[in-house]
């Protein structure tokens, strides 16, 4: 693929931040378990670091329109540095509630992080913005595989359990630091003169269009189902189901890979069917994952439900992200992507703070059905979208009126 070298810069450097979540994943529930004051808080700290990103993404990315991208993201790279180290010092004393104040600093770095994969696709023109979204996505397999890996080196680096582990992501953190030095940012009069049929949009124009919207709930309501549905199988295979903490701990694994794997191929595949019909298969993976783990009993089941619901994320936050820019004028992407990035992480946090009270009140098959209804209001925000479509395609082509 050739792209701009800053592009792979931002790439590798996802890549890099990338493996702060995957780490948090595995690490911060089981440190939670061992110093929480009762064991019901031990998910507590994985649960602040998503409200910090939630909480952030928005102020972040309008800090951006004000001082540029590259202060705030040399700024979210030192406080992943300061986060890290404040875990590695949590973890020495013991400290609970030193652990969870750095999990939600860490989060607020994730959140400036996640600016990433438009900075990127400010540098390529609107064909190659698929490819360059699966480029960055790429980077989570990568990430994948380094935190949980970080995690068991980490544990030969100091005497205490987990605190070499924070030692290591924070050098993680540096690098990220260090690559940003290199970053450059296009200028409004660069984009615009990229993409001169987007210069024509008013003020706010993009708030009203159905393209928006469609991008908008794609990629949120995507992010919300995957982690609605993520978080609830670890308790409801090991805990419920009496599942070993192997086979449980190789599905989470699996479906983290289906996650980003599918990067390869979604950005070329967009290219060849368009957004809208990516979205759509990425709807009907949903329906056959919420099929299959209704019925979910033994491992392989529970398998190809989590590996089938990577899969449909990957798509719906593929297609969502390479439309929004088609719905923005360049001068207005940080207000547009503040609001997409802030309603997203909302609706992720939102829905894995309630997984579990879902699970333990309704049962796993209502909270699988409960997803149901959110698969036809996107549905129904598609067909919007596809109507004023044809719509705006007919105004185009049908002749001017006569004088």
């Amino acid at each position: 693929m050739k792209f701009p070298p800053i592009v792979w810069l931002l790439a590798s450097i996802s890549a890099l931040a990338t493996t702060s979540g995957t780490l948090m994943v595995l690490v911060a529930g089981i440190f939670g378990a061992q110093v929480a004051p009762e064991q019901q808080y031990a998910t507590l700290p994985l649960a602040l670091m998503i409200l910090g990103t939630a909480f952030s993404v928005s102020p972040l990315a309008l800090l951006m329109r004000k001082t540029g991208r590259k202060p705030v993201f040399l700024m979210a790279a030192a406080m992943g540095v300061s986060a890290s180290l404040l875990a590695a010092y949590a973890v020495g004393q013991a400290s609970f509630l030193l652990f969870c104040l750095s999990a939600a600093l860490l989060g607020c770095a994730i959140a400036g992080f996640q600016q990433i994969r438009f900075a990127a696709i400010e540098w390529v023109d609107m064909e190659q913005v698929p490819k360059v979204v699966s480029l960055v996505l790429l980077g989570g397999l990568f990430a994948a595989i380094l935190g949980p890996e970080l995690s068991t080196l980490g544990q030969h680096i100091t005497p205490e359990s987990f605190q070499g582990t924070f030692y290591l992501l924070a050098t993680i953190q540096l690098c990220c630091l260090l690559l940003f030095c290199f970053y450059k940012a296009k200028s409004n009069e660069e984009l615009t003169a990229a993409n001169p049929a987007n210069a024509k949009l008013k003020k706010r124009q993009f708030l009203l269009k159905p393209a928006f919207l469609a991008a908008v709930l794609s990629a949120s309501l995507g992010y919300g189902l995957m982690a609605f549905i993520m978080t609830a199988t670890p308790v409801h295979m090991h805990v419920m189901g009496e599942h070993s903490l192997a086979d449980t701990k190789v599905v989470i694994q699996s479906h983290i890979i289906a996650m980003f794997l599918p990067s390869f191929f979604s950005g070329w595949l967009i290219g060849k069917i368009g957004e809208l019909k990516l979205i759509l298969v990425g709807i009907a993976l949903f329906g056959f994952c919420i099929l299959m783990g209704f019925f979910a009993t033994g491992y392989w089941h529970y398998w190809i439900t989590l590996v089938l619901l990577g899969i449909a994320w990957n798509f719906l936050f593929t297609a969502g992200t390479s439309l929004l820019p088609k719905a923005y004028a360049p001068e207005e992407r940080f207000q547009a992507q503040a609001l997409n990035d802030g309603i997203m992480f909302a609706i992720q946090a939102a829905a894995s703070l309630s997984a579990g009270a879902v699970l333990y009140l309704l049962g796993w098959q209502a909270m699988m059905l409960s997803c149901i209804p959110v698969l036809f209001i996107l549905m129904f925000v598609l067909y919007r979208w596809h109507q004023d479509t044809i719509k705006q395609t007919r105004e185009r082509l049908s002749p001017a009126p006569r004088r």
